[in-house]
């Protein structure tokens, strides 16, 4: 069988093995991966183990391909002229400009990709660029690192500011941090230079300082964010007036005039007084805007609000569909670019929703798609591909494609797609849990006599 026709054969057997290795060729490239790491890099030097080499690697252990680095390294371990301790090194030492790089200038790329295609998803707010900001700390490692064996703490390797499109649904940005113990606004600073004017923040209470509302306001960027309790000072307020109801509660407003030193910005305050105590037991809830009310009413800033969960989504795909966090990477930089690939990753499996969706209509409708099962077919099918079309074919085919292009063959090869072999399962409401025994006599119990006593 010829080459052509065995590639042929994956693309109507597996097409989102095919979609996903394609866009991953064409992202993460050779040369376009070094590109990035000779560029980012500070400390470290571009050496005989080239940084793609790494990458690749640690791909393969996201997409639960492999269960370690050190497993992935042994089955390739013809095509590296370095010992495993030289791979580990060099993880080891990754530096945060790099991983934030990766994700950065990826997702630029897919973002042109996207709009090549002119995503069928209407803007939240018509005329502003929408960025979700949340941070996400790394679950705690092993104690596998010699200063980790004198304690019985879990180890916290890092942690990172993620910035979600909600409108395209890709991760743009991504700021990581070494120290997962201090708290998420210390990275803030690093944010602020990148905000733009007719962009909008939508971010929790933990992200509202005084600095960075003025510091958005300074770039002529908007933001919905709710008030922390104690992070703020302020002038004036107006009196707040009724605005009407919403399905969670009665909605006010009004003004303040926040203070920082002698500079003061006025912003709108929005107050949902709650029907029923959330469930931290609180009944109101306050969010700050400096939205004009021409662009958007009470009613649109709630709704805006309530948008930050995509980004938990985004968090929980991440978690359930690829192995955003390596419990076996101690060292910070090696456990941040494993996050860091996992973005991008994420972002790989949006555009292929995308493509399902504009293939098959709403058959395939992308909020219908799961990333899980998406990524599952992905580890099923991978090692074969890899194993009957090797390296060198894939390169050739896509490292060099347009974002034009490569969106061109995503279309093509989700056309073999089956959309309902990858929907979600939608499950009903939970139902309470019944009165249970305590177990403290019986420690056991029979389950085919207590199915038995239902008949």
């Amino acid at each position: 069988m010829s080459t052509e026709a065995l590639f042929q054969r994956f693309v109507e057997r597996t097409p989102v093995t095919v979609m996903v290795r394609a866009t991953l060729e064409n992202l993460f490239s050779a040369g376009a991966v070094d590109e990035i790491f000779a560029a980012s890099a500070q400390r470290q030097r571009p050496s005989e183990l080239l940084f793609s080499s790494v990458v690749d690697l640690l791909s393969l252990v996201v997409f639960r391909e492999r269960r370690s680095i050190n497993e992935a390294y042994r089955r390739a371990q013809d095509q590296f002229a370095v010992s495993i301790n030289a791979v580990y090194d060099k993880l080891n030492g990754v530096e945060m400009p790099v991983c934030r790089e990766l994700v950065r200038q990826t997702g630029g790329q897919l973002t042109m990709l996207a709009d090549n295609w002119k995503v069928p998803r209407r803007p939240l707010l018509r005329g502003y660029h929408t960025r979700i900001l949340d941070g996400n700390h790394l679950a705690a490692t092993e104690h596998r690192l010699e200063v980790l064996r004198r304690t019985r703490s879990g180890p916290l390797p890092g942690q990172a500011l993620v910035v979600l499109d909600p409108d395209r649904m890709l991760i743009t940005d991504l700021f990581p941090w070494e120290d997962g113990h201090s708290q998420e606004r210390r990275i803030l600073p690093q944010l602020i230079p990148t905000a733009k004017e007719w962009e909008l923040w939508i971010a929790d209470r933990n992200f509202c300082t005084t600095d960075f509302l003025f510091g958005l306001a300074e770039k002529k960027a908007c933001f919905v964010i709710r008030q922390h309790a104690s992070t703020l000072s302020w002038e004036q307020e107006s009196k707040p007036k009724k605005i009407g109801r919403c399905p969670a509660g009665v909605i006010y407003e009004q003004t303040l005039l926040l203070t920082r030193g002698q500079e003061t910005l006025l912003v709108r305050r929005i107050t949902i007084q709650l029907d029923e105590p959330n469930r931290a037991g609180e009944t109101e809830i306050h969010l700050l805007t400096n939205l004009p009310r021409r662009a958007a009413n009470a009613y649109k800033i709630a709704e805006l609000y309530l948008e930050r969960w995509t980004i938990e989504s985004a968090f929980q795909e991440l978690e359930q569909a690829l192995r955003s966090e390596i419990d076996t990477l101690g060292y910070p930089g090696a456990a941040l670019l494993g996050f860091s690939i996992a973005a991008v990753t994420y972002n790989v499996l949006s555009v292929v929703k995308w493509a399902i969706e504009l293939e098959h209509g709403p058959e395939g409708a992308r909020d219908e798609l799961s990333g899980y099962y998406l990524a599952a077919a992905v580890a099923e099918d991978y090692s074969g591909m890899m194993i009957a079309l090797p390296e060198n074919e894939w390169t050739t085919r896509f490292a060099d494609l347009t974002p034009r292009q490569l969106g061109a063959k995503l279309r093509e090869y989700a056309h073999h797609l089956k959309p309902h072999h990858f929907r979600k399962n939608k499950r009903g409401p939970k139902l309470p849990h019944p009165p249970r025994t305590s177990g403290k006599i019986n420690h056991h119990v029979s389950t085919a006599r207590l199915l038995a006593s239902t008949k």
